[in-house]
């Protein structure tokens, strides 16, 4: 029985660890490329919370594509007045995994 349970365990570390990996792994490219200097998580700072941009494009079958853009050119006016810097020296596959990463949360 015990056997089983340890199984059991393993079986169920397998399947939720890769899903956690992703997301910790974007969260860590948020904090390299110093983005919670202007955006947190789940309130408003200099721009908006990534809940708040996630809920705003949800349903939005373009949406990756455009912030992908938006992160790396910058922009400003869709959140008010204060501009987005460009990020043009941030590699493309980590803006994509950061996108990702800002569109799943709920």
């Amino acid at each position: 029985m015990k056997r089983l349970a340890k199984i059991a365990a393993v079986a169920a570390l397998a399947v939720a660890l890769p899903a956690a990996l992703p997301a910790r792994a974007s969260e860590e490219l948020a904090k390299k490329h110093v983005c919670f200097a202007c955006h947190a998580v789940d309130k408003k700072l200099v721009g908006p919370s990534y809940k708040d941009v996630a809920a705003k494009y949800r349903g939005d079958k373009g949406a990756e594509a455009k912030l992908v853009e938006k992160v790396k050119k910058g922009g400003a006016g869709v959140w008010g007045p204060t501009s987005m810097p460009p990020n043009a020296a941030v590699p493309d596959a980590d803006i994509h995994a950061l996108v990702k990463w800002i569109l799943s949360q709920k």
